[in-house]
């Protein structure tokens, strides 16, 4: 069996990569390395059974022919980090919109499987504990920039909807929350990472609005587990399923426990939103998903605690400061 993985060489994209791999799988990686680095896919640089291609899905001329030899296309390609959403929307627009649409084109005129990631920041504004796939959505005003991800990857799903009705596309969306672990960077917002990179350089972490606002981390590997089960289900197509964790924790409680785990007395440093981002940031104040849907579907429940994914991050940031040494 062939993948086709856009994005490739992002954080869960290598990881993906890897896991195939290791498998048996032949896997092609298209990556314009705008987010992505060839580095995650250092382990595997060699393996006979990858190709890299290093191309933009917006105009690349490879897309079409390797969806088309492709048995299964997995589509992570995308602008992410609420960073790089605030300061350089039309980037995410353009890239999450146009991108997503050109993969399922190709995907649709030779029926392949198909997964198109897209995030919990669908949900918007929502009140509710628990977000289910099937609630309503509550996004922001089009004068806010920060909303303009939600959008984005909510048209993505649109697309895929339609499609899946319109040409049987056989395909599935998966709305990550807080994906974290090895490889992940912090350049574009990312919370564990920026903490971890603060503790161990002995910094304040910064910790930006009240720090009273919730999430839930899921370890990459319980991720990629997630993703390697829905694949070959039939019953999957055509649906929305959350991959996270049920497991809350404050922002404010998570710099603590960052800081616990590395053996840091960096402090805090209280960041507000204005400054961290724009004038009338907005944001969700709890996140977490109800996984119901995918535990019916494949049995999927995450088994990595949050301890485990501090530590993990902790030690492959450590090394990589160290030259690669732990």
């Amino acid at each position: 069996m062939k993948y086709l993985i856009t994005g490739g060489a992002g954080f869960i994209g290598s990881h993906l990569t890897e896991s195939l791999l290791a498998d048996g799988y032949s896997v092609t990686v298209i990556d314009d390395f705008s987010t992505g680095s060839p580095e995650n896919l250092s382990a595997v640089a060699e393996h006979p059974r990858l190709k890299v291609i290093e191309e933009n899905i917006l105009s690349g001329s490879h897309l079409e022919k390797e969806v088309e030899a492709a048995d299964c296309v997995i589509h992570l390609a995308a602008a992410v980090g609420v960073e790089l959403v605030v300061h350089d929307p039309v980037r995410t627009l353009v890239t999450n919109v146009h991108g997503t649409e050109r993969v399922l084109t190709f995907a649709a005129q030779s029926g392949k499987r198909c997964l198109i990631a897209s995030t919990s920041e669908v949900y918007g504004k929502s009140a509710k504990a628990f977000f289910k796939e099937t609630d309503d959505l509550c996004i922001g005003p089009s004068t806010n920039a920060r909303w303009s991800y939600a959008c984005s990857k909510l048209l993505d799903e649109f697309f895929l909807m339609a499609f899946h009705r319109d040409r049987k596309l056989p395909g599935t969306v998966v709305r990550f929350f807080n994906t974290v672990g090895p490889r992940q960077t912090g350049r574009y917002g990312m919370v564990l990472p920026r903490f971890v990179t603060a503790a161990l350089k002995n910094t304040p972490l910064p910790v930006y609005g009240t720090g009273e606002q919730t999430r839930c981390f899921c370890h990459v590997r319980d991720v990629i587990r997630a993703l390697r089960l829905i694949i070959p289900l039939e019953a999957s197509y055509g649906k929305v399923f959350n991959i996270g964790t049920a497991r809350r924790i404050s922002i404010r409680a998570l710099a603590d426990l960052v800081m616990q785990r590395a053996h840091s007395a960096s402090g805090i440093r209280m960041v507000p939103y204005e400054e961290a981002y724009e004038p009338g940031f907005e944001d969700m104040m709890n996140r977490a998903p109800d996984c119901n849907a995918i535990q019916t579907l494949c049995g999927w429940k995450p088994e990595i605690e949050l301890e485990q994914i501090i530590d993990d991050v902790i030690e492959f940031i450590r090394s990589k400061n160290n030259g690669g040494r732990s």
